[in-house]
């Protein structure tokens, strides 16, 4: 499915495992319950996607785009997400868990919910992500975009600063 136009299609509950979704179009397409398990989708456009409940376990993300998606209870273990753009997504619920989120934009984002463990959390927000009830730990920093212009926030800072969003997140110490 290299770079083809599916956008608005229905392929819920679909087995699409190691498949190849590179540059494909999905804009708006309906993937609840779809399985991509070590599939690459490198630079697909899932914007205003529906992919509740999916398993993006190990597929290769980079360079997606995912404004407007919904991922709820989406499994993302072990996934890739370098330069992503996450804006507006929700991702209430979802299992971010052993993935390297470097240069991901959430900005308006709804993470709330969301387990994270160990991630690689390289990404930019702004007061308008939600991080209620997310819980796990990350490393980071974080850009934070806000009033003031972007700054960056990391280590004991972050921790609290998500915890006064309601995460329950423990930001833990570079690796190295």
């Amino acid at each position: 499915m290299i770079g083809l136009d599916l956008s608005g299609a229905d392929l819920s509950g679909g087995i699409f495992q190691e498949s190849w979704f590179s540059d494909a179009k999905l804009v708006g397409a309906k993937l609840a319950g779809v399985d991509l398990y070590r599939s690459d989708a490198e630079g697909a456009d899932f914007s205003r996607a529906d992919l509740t409940r999916a398993s993006l376990v190990r597929v290769n993300l980079d360079d997606a785009v995912f404004r407007g998606a919904v991922l709820d209870g989406a499994d993302l273990v072990k996934a890739s997400l370098y330069g992503v753009d996450a804006s507006a997504a929700s991702l209430r619920g979802t299992r971010l868990m052993g993935v390297s989120l470097i240069d991901v934009d959430f900005s308006g984002s709804d993470l709330s919910q969301a387990i994270v463990r160990e991630n690689t959390f390289k990404v930019t927000v702004d007061e308008k992500t939600d991080f209620t009830g997310m819980s796990g730990t990350l490393f980071g920093p974080v850009q934070l975009i806000g009033r003031g212009g972007r700054r960056e926030i990391s280590g004991v800072d972050l921790e609290r600063w998500l915890r006064e969003r309601g995460g329950d997140v423990r930001v833990l110490e570079s690796q190295g």
